[in-house]
C-alpha cells in the first residue's frame, strides 16, 4: 500500500494527474557486483550492474473498466547505481499504454520484441551475466545496424489471452515513422502445461541494403531436481548468417540454485556491406550460485569462460577492456541484487 501511494505522489509530480480509479504500483531492482574480466592478455577488476538482473526503476498501474475491460501503462527506465546515473529518467526499457480484455491485450509504445523473449526464457542466466547466451551473439546484428535485436520504438503489439489451454502468443510490428529502415514485423508462440514449456518466434527488420532476419526455438522441462533448458537462435543478413545453440541448466541447492551453461556460436557467409564473417567460432562455459537470503534479495557468484576462433572476440563482459580476437575471455564476480 506504501509502495502504490508513493507511486501515486510520483507520478502527481510527473503529470498533476489524479489516479483514484487506478491501482499503481513503484517497482525496481538494485543488482551491483565486483567483477574480474580477463580478455586475452589484459585484465581488469569493476564495479558492475546489471549482473543478475538488469537495474530499474518503474511505475506501472492498471485501471478496471468494468465489463472485464482494463486500461494500463508501464514505464520502466534503467539505472546504474555503482555512479548514480539514470539517464534522466529516461523510459527507455520499456514505455507502454494498454488495453486488456478477454480479447487478449493491445500495447502500444516502446517494448520488447517476440524475437528477443526465446533468448532469455530459454536460458538458465537469462538475458544478464557472465554466462548469459546474449554475449555469444545472438545480439550480434552481423553489421546490418538493425536496433530491434531487444526492444523496438513505436511498437503496436497484440498479446494472446490466458485460459487457451497452454497455448500463448504475440505478434509485434514496430513502425518506421515514415522511415523504411528498422521497420520491424515478428511473431512469437508457444505451449506450456506443467513442467514442460517450448516456443518458436520469427522476425524481419528493414534495413538500408536487405532485411534483417531472426528465429529462434526453445524450450524448458521442470524435472523438480532440475530444469532443463534448451535454445537455437539463427541471424541472418544477406549472405551472412550466425547460428547459436545453448544448453543450460538449473538445480536447486539449498536456500538458492546452482546454474551451469554451455553455449556454442558459428557464423558464415559474407553481409551485404562485404564483410566476411565465415569461419567466426565461439564456445561458451558458465557456472553460478544464487543464494537467497530472502524473497527480494539474493547474493551470487559466477565463473564464465569463452573460447574464440577464426576471427570471433566474444567478451563475457563486453566493453570492458582489450580484446579477446581469437583468443580467451575469463570472468568471474560475487554481487547482490535486491528487489522492490
Amino acid at each position: 500500500m506504501k509502495k502504490s501511494l508513493l507511486a501515486l505522489a510520483v507520478l502527481g509530480a510527473f503529470t498533476g494527474a489524479a489516479y483514484a480509479q487506478s491501482s499503481v504500483t513503484i517497482f525496481g531492482i538494485v543488482d551491483q557486483s565486483v567483477n574480474y574480466v580477463k580478455n586475452g592478455g589484459t585484465h581488469t577488476t569493476s564495479m558492475q550492474s546489471n549482473q543478475l538482473n538488469s537495474n530499474r526503476l518503474g511505475f506501472r498501474g492498471v485501471e478496471d473498466m468494468g465489463g472485464g475491460l482494463k486500461a494500463g501503462f508501464w514505464l520502466e527506465a534503467p539505472m546504474s547505481n555503482e555512479n548514480g546515473a539514470a539517464g534522466g529518467l529516461n523510459f527507455t526499457r520499456r514505455s507502454t499504454v494498454s488495453l486488456m480484455g478477454n480479447f487478449g491485450e493491445l500495447r502500444l509504445g516502446r517494448d520488447y520484441l517476440p524475437t528477443f523473449w526465446n533468448t532469455a526464457f530459454d536460458e538458465v542466466n537469462g538475458a544478464n551475466g557472465l554466462g548469459t547466451i546474449l554475449n555469444l551473439g545472438t545480439l550480434n546484428g552481423l553489421g546490418s545496424g538493425a536496433s530491434t535485436l531487444v526492444r523496438g520504438n513505436n511498437v503496436i503489439g497484440y498479446f494472446l489471452p490466458g485460459g487457451l489451454g497452454g497455448f500463448y502468443g504475440q505478434a509485434s510490428a514496430a513502425l518506421g515513422q515514415g522511415n523504411d529502415n528498422n521497420k520491424y514485423a515478428g511473431a512469437r508462440f508457444g505451449y506450456g502445461a506443467g513442467p514442460m514449456d517450448v516456443n518458436f518466434a520469427y522476425g524481419q527488420t528493414k534495413t538500408a541494403l536487405a532485411d534483417f532476419k531472426t528465429m529462434n526455438l526453445g524450450g524448458s522441462y521442470d524435472f523438480g531436481m532440475a530444469k532443463l533448458y534448451a535454445v537455437w537462435n539463427e541471424n541472418k543478413f544477406g549472405g551472412a548468417k550466425l547460428d547459436l545453440y545453448g544448453l543450460s541448466v538449473g538445480v536447486p541447492v539449498g536456500p538458492g540454485q546452482f546454474r551451469a551453461a554451455y553455449a556454442h556460436s558459428k557464423a558464415t557467409g559474407v553481409n551485404p556491406y562485404g564483410t566476411s564473417y565465415d569461419g567466426q567460432k565461439a564456445d561458451l562455459v558458465e557456472v553460478e550460485y544464487v543464494y537467497d537470503l530472502s524473497k527480494r534479495t539474493s547474493v551470487y557468484t559466477t565463473y564464465a569462460h569463452i573460447k574464440n576462433s577464426g576471427g570471433a572476440a566474444y567478451s563475457v563482459l563486453p566493453g570492458t577492456i582489450g580484446s579477446a580476437l581469437n583468443d580467451k575471455s575469463d570472468g568471474f564476480n560475487v554481487g547482490i541484487r535486491h528487489s522492490f
